[in-house]
């Protein structure tokens, strides 16, 4: 399964608390060999949407330390290479940090789609380190533009992440499509629920049975509340070939979202010509 990088839940917690710790205004990211500008998107594998204003970035293993770079090998098995300079925020994730929604185990992390965010504040902030006390071995989270033909980053931050929490996101994303799944829901047949996944864009289903319970956010609801449109995160475990849910959180449609596909899943007809 080729997942999208460990930044699409973690750096919901990392960077916001940065932001929290450090000026409001971003300092001009560092120009490199072939950095990308504006709004181009890299290349999917080890990219993920902006934050804070600062572009995309990437999470990885540091393989080299070098006096303007370091260089990183992804969980897709790429190589690239983060370039630095002394305008590029460099900081610690503090140990024990919890993720967002408050929860400090990696089963329950809360990812994008509107979960993430919550409960981040009240935390320790990151602490601003050394580029050098960036070791090989370290897993580090980058913030910035992403070039994934030249494999770079040009970045405004860098987080080193703790290696407890870097162990609880390797542990969620091999649990992921096992005892939980998150993503956009497209269909609802009955008591299934299909989706779109959010770590590797594919499709996933889950099924909902008398022990089954829902929220939307805090707020107790029922299958009949989940809408196609929908960002859900459901928990549970497959039995007989199936994901049986034992607890769905609805985040709702972002604003502006449309259903693509009515309630029993069949896809709309195309309009005549």
């Amino acid at each position: 399964m080729n997942f999208r990088p460990l930044s699409t839940i973690m750096f919901g917690l990392a960077f916001a608390a940065a932001a929290s710790a450090q000026d409001a205004t971003p300092p001009a990211s560092p120009q490199t060999p072939g950095q990308t500008t504006g709004g181009q998107r890299s290349g999917g594998r080890g990219g993920f949407g902006g934050g804070m204003g600062m572009g995309r970035g990437l999470t990885g293993t540091v393989t080299e330390v070098a006096a303007d770079h370091y260089t990183i090998k992804t969980d897709a098995g790429e190589t690239y290479t983060v370039h630095y300079s002394v305008n590029t925020r460099i900081l610690k994730q503090p140990a024990g940090q919890r993720g967002p929604g408050g929860s400090g185990g990696g089963e329950r992390e809360r990812g994008q789609g509107g979960a993430g965010g919550q409960g981040q504040g009240g935390g320790t902030p990151p602490q601003a380190i050394k580029p050098a006390d960036i070791k090989i071995g370290d897993a580090i989270a980058t913030m910035g533009e992403v070039d994934a033909t030249a494999k770079s980053v040009g970045a405004v931050m860098v987080m080193q992440i703790d290696p407890e929490r870097a162990r609880q996101m390797r542990e969620m994303r091999e649990n992921y499509g096992k005892t939980w799944i998150m993503g956009k829901v497209t269909a609802i047949d009955g008591v299934k629920v299909t989706l779109m996944g959010t770590m590797d864009n594919a499709p996933h289903s889950f099924v909902a049975d008398e022990n089954t319970t829902f929220r939307k956010r805090r707020d107790p609801i029922t299958l009949a509340d989940i809408q196609v449109g929908d960002n859900v995160r459901a928990e549970g475990a497959i039995k007989d070939g199936a994901f049986i849910a034992t607890a769905v959180n609805a985040m709702g449609q972002p604003q502006g979202d449309t259903p693509q596909f009515p309630r029993n899943g069949a896809p709309p007809s195309q309009p005549p010509q």
